[in-house]
């Protein structure tokens, strides 16, 4: 009897959400990755299917090549964006943090990072640091020898290693952080933010141009950081709450005024002091903090 073929069997479908955690690695975007999935998935339909040997490794290939067109097409947007570029933030199921090392990947510190790779290094560091895609296959995927996979992946690792965060921050000790961020600016405590802060930290707000009032370059400074933050709460007449929430696989602020989502806040933190703070209030990049978005590797 001949085999019934379902949907749920195509490679594609199996190797869904592994493809999509690829391509957000890549591209620090949801709305991106989905695109370019759309266009793996036409890639895929075309090929003869029957004649691959390596599904889940050929759909790496598609997607690493389809990410890397469109970080070359979407320079020219980036370069036009209004104020800093933030990655866009997914709700994750707390379930991710378990994976220590796919969890810190997907940290907003970690894809501010891989930001300032330049395309081929940030696929090689990510198919091979993140998903251990061995270096043959990364060579097929980025149109490269393996000699030549090997030193961009040494580049990349160094690059990252001099920019990333030191200390691996455990779960807890980045909620407490969390909790006392929050507690402050809801009674808005100036010293109790600066507890929190370390001396040096840096925040920076991703708004798109579209949210008045938002800053559009960097705020440098535990004691900058700290009054701006005050000072702009004060402003509000409107109701505005805050809930601690999983973005990225990390614990993070949701932040709504007149019970509609505004933002989201996540941080970066080192002994115990919170070294970046990350605000993301552009409308078209929290799409994807209201429903869990499976991540996997």
């Amino acid at each position: 009897m001949d085999r019934v073929t379902h949907a749920d069997d195509d490679p594609f479908v199996v190797h869904r959400n592994l493809l999509f955690t690829v391509a957000y690695e890549m591209l620090g975007s949801a709305t991106d990755a989905e695109d370019v999935l759309q266009e793996s998935w036409l890639r895929w339909s075309a090929v003869d299917q029957a004649g691959i040997g390596a599904p889940k490794a050929y759909l790496v290939r598609i997607v690493t090549r389809q990410a890397l067109n469109h970080i070359r097409s979407s320079s020219r947007r980036r370069e036009d964006y209004v104020g800093e570029w933030l990655p866009e933030p997914l709700l994750t199921s707390p379930d991710v943090a378990d994976d220590v090392e796919l969890a810190e990947s997907l940290s907003m510190a970690m894809l501010t990072v891989l930001e300032t790779l330049n395309p081929a290094e940030r696929a090689v560091f990510v198919l091979r640091e993140v998903f251990d895609v061995p270096y043959d296959e990364i060579a097929d995927a980025v149109a490269k020898t393996p000699a030549a996979v090997r030193q961009i992946a040494h580049r990349a690792k160094d690059h990252v290693a001099a920019r990333r965060p030191r200390i691996r921050v455990i779960p807890s000790e980045h909620e407490r952080a969390v909790t006392r961020l929050l507690a402050a600016l809801e009674t808005g405590d100036i010293q109790g933010l600066m507890d929190v802060l370390a001396p040096d930290a840096v925040s920076v707000a991703d708004s798109g141009g579209k949210v008045r009032g938002a800053a559009r370059r960097p705020i440098v400074g535990a004691d900058a950081i700290a009054r701006y933050l005050v000072g702009s709460l004060a402003k509000f007449t409107r109701e505005f709450r805050t809930v601690i929430t999983t973005i990225n696989a990390e614990p993070a602020i949701r932040v709504e005024i007149d019970g509609q989502l505004a933002g989201i806040v996540t941080i970066a933190v080192e002994d115990g002091l919170i070294t970046r703070i990350y605000s993301v209030a552009n409308p078209d990049k929290l799409g994807r903090v209201d429903e869990e978005v499976p991540l996997v590797r």
